[in-house]
């Protein structure tokens, strides 16, 4: 298993991480198989989501705000942070994606986003690679 951090500045926020991922696909020498990426936190996911129009994660940051607004008078989690616990389970903790040629295979306008629910906070990212045809 491979690892890299992240340091989010915002409460919620989509991170591009799709470059970090294809350069630990590199260094393992995975030419073909699949990648798990897995995020070790309770209060942040991950999607695969279009990455051409920007507004896109915007759009989804409102629709979840809209949905699990950050208080509510129903919450009772004392540490107060409920709406990134519920919104971290939506996107969910893992990912995987097919890799040939020792490429990631997405589609046209596919990228990976790491999602935060509660930062600015130091993240960490796990990725493990299966060789396999």
């Amino acid at each position: 298993m491979k690892k890299f951090c992240i340091q989010t500045h915002s409460r919620t926020e989509f991170i591009n991480i799709d470059r970090q991922v294809s350069e630990l696909v590199r260094e393992s020498g995975i030419t073909e198989g699949i990648v798990t990426i897995f995020i070790p936190h309770t209060t942040a996911g991950v999607t695969i989501n279009e990455n051409a129009d920007p507004d896109v994660t915007a759009d989804i940051e409102t629709v979840l705000d809209r949905i699990v607004p950050w208080r509510s008078a129903d919450y009772r989690h004392v540490e107060g942070n409920t709406a990134a616990h519920v919104k971290a389970g939506m996107m969910g903790a893992s990912a995987q994606v097919i890799v040939s040629r020792g490429t990631l295979q997405m589609g046209t306008w596919q990228s990976l986003y790491f999602c935060e629910f509660d930062g600015p906070r130091n993240r960490e990212v796990w990725v493990k690679g299966i060789a396999g045809e």
